[in-house]
């Protein structure tokens, strides 16, 4: 892709993306020699941060199948990075076909390839918007044509929260995406955390401060502020792997360095 392509789609090449350093960690292609700079300087000090983004990425498609073996087939997957995978809408559309998706980032190389994996599904589809803005999400035409609100909806928010500090209410955002959500609804979140984290994480964590997407690692409680007018399922606020496993755990959980949880709108 040439300097004008980078800059027609709005490609930052001088600082590391956030979704193409995910990417990166997981194994992935959609990425760029500053993003893999970056990942590797956060691997130096946190040599664990690849099995952090896995197991994420394990609990994301454990979470999308709870939902769809509980009948929901509709899905808004709220900063979805790359296309990897296991995608939420190979995971829901094993169970019912006709189950719908949508995602949303705002990252141009995720949209790009995400719309190309998507190509001639007509019940999933990629939205650029930045999700800080919801109405540029509920009120695109490919979520207005997919979603229907009065139905109910999973949203995800996997490793997205993390990324918006206090001061940008991260709470007033997620109660404006529960408020037009039908009871029944189900919210699927998780973030980075300090709990059973070492001195790495804070090492880590200043790398991002330098990258320009500083971080905001939440304890269970903080998260829990969060999701106010939701019910929070079983087993609670855990580490990603304690969150419904598919079978025994292999590793200490904390080491996935992100608590998660899946919660129900009620009323």
């Amino acid at each position: 892709m040439s300097e004008d392509e980078h800059a027609k789609r709005g490609i930052d090449l001088d600082r590391p993306n956030a979704a193409r350093v995910y990417d990166y960690m997981i194994g992935g292609k959609l990425n760029y020699a500053v993003d893999r700079m970056f990942a590797d300087q956060i691997l130096s000090v946190l040599p664990n941060a690849q099995h952090m983004a896995l197991t994420n990425r394990a609990w994301l498609r454990r979470a999308a199948r709870f939902a769809a073996e509980q009948g929901v087939r509709q899905f808004l997957d709220i900063g979805s990075g790359m296309p990897t995978v296991g995608h939420v809408h190979e995971v829901v559309q094993a169970i019912d076909p006709d189950s719908r998706v949508v995602y949303v980032d705002n990252e141009p190389i995720a949209v790009a390839h995400s719309e190309i994996v998507l190509e001639g599904n007509d019940n999933a589809a990629m939205v650029q918007a930045d999700a800080e803005y919801p109405d540029e999400v509920l009120e695109h035409p490919a979520t207005e044509a997919l979603l229907d609100f009065s139905e109910p909806v999973m949203v995800i928010m996997a490793a997205f929260v993390h990324f918006i500090p206090d001061s940008r209410d991260p709470a007033g955002l997620i109660g404006t995406y529960r408020d037009v959500l039908a009871p029944g609804s189900y919210l699927a979140l998780s973030s980075g955390t300090w709990e059973g984290q070492g001195d790495e994480t804070q090492r880590s964590v200043a790398l991002y401060e330098k990258s320009g997407t500083p971080l905001t690692l939440r304890s269970p409680d903080e998260l829990r502020a969060l999701v106010k007018g939701f019910e929070i399922l079983p087993p609670g606020i855990v580490f990603t792997p304690e969150w419904r496993p598919d079978g025994p755990l292999e590793d200490p959980p904390e080491q996935s360095g992100g608590l998660a949880l899946v919660a129900r709108k009620e009323r």
